[in-house]
């Protein structure tokens, strides 16, 4: 498939909305086939189709270097993603693989309302166990997915890639294909207007910008000059180029810090 193509190329199904496209531009690697045989089609729905605007390859290079890609960790040739936090791969024959996960997967394929499927891939646990290329298994299918949409939605709104701004806004606070994140403590988008909510621009062209992107917001989300969790959150969010990797690394963080105050609670 092709890296670019034009609006139309993908609107040939009777109509169907382009930013859903968006959201199922991956689907091979959700059902785990390979990207030269990827099918047209899941249960009756267009997969698999080239996204306009270079917005996947705009988004890909958030996160990847360019030019061919190698093998970054050995023994690890699957679309299964390696936490970045812990080192373990999400794949469990019991309870993590595609036979077990085929209804989820359906679920984030097969939504037709825009905004429902943003909602469904923002809040997904199963899509953040997936990377966006087996030969960098740290990044997450997730996050691409979303920040895809983002830059796409941006794209048709008549944004250059040159306006884009990381806005930082409250818990709670979605802005339809905008919000690439959504935690408990706070959410955030890519946009070109920041509604003087703290932000700060991506630069003039796509680079894996995120550790200096987050360094330059002008105010910051995390306690970390007195909360030790958000200190080592931050630390670490400093050190990530990869902006899918970065942005599963705070939900990975978060999920884990839950677990850890669950955990205490019980030994009480």
């Amino acid at each position: 498939m092709p890296e670019n193509a034009a609006l139309s190329d993908f609107q040939g199904d009777g109509g169907q909305d382009v930013m859903v496209a968006a959201y199922r531009h991956d689907a091979h690697k959700l059902n785990g086939e390979s990207h030269d045989y990827a099918p047209d089609t899941f249960h009756g729905v267009p997969v698999n189709q080239t996204v306009s605007h270079g917005a996947d390859g705009d988004a890909s290079a958030l996160s990847r270097p360019n030019g061919k890609p190698e093998q970054t960790v050995d023994n690890h040739e699957t679309h299964y993603r390696l936490s970045l936090l812990t080192g373990d791969s999400h794949y469990d024959p019991e309870e993590f693989s595609r036979p077990h996960l085929s209804e989820t997967i359906s679920e984030l394929l097969t939504g037709s309302n825009p905004e429902a499927v943003h909602q469904a891939w923002l809040t997904s646990d199963v899509a953040s166990g997936f990377n966006e290329s087996i030969y960098y298994p740290y990044t997450s299918l997730k996050y691409h997915t979303l920040l895809v949409a983002a830059l796409l939605d941006n794209y048709r709104a008549g944004h250059e890639f040159a306006d884009f701004l990381l806005v930082v806004d409250r818990a709670g606070e979605i802005v339809p294909h905008r919000t690439v994140y959504a935690g408990g403590g706070f959410a955030l988008r890519i946009d070109a207007s920041a509604g003087g909510r703290p932000s700060s621009r991506l630069g003039s062209y796509p680079w894996r910008s995120w550790a200096s992107t987050w360094s330059r917001l002008t105010a910051h989300p995390l306690d970390a000059a007195h909360n030790k969790y958000d200190m080592v959150l931050d630390a670490n969010l400093r050190r990530i180029g990869a902006w899918s990797t970065a942005l599963q690394y705070i939900e990975d963080f978060e999920t884990w810090g839950q677990q850890l105050t669950e955990d205490i609670e019980l030994e009480k």
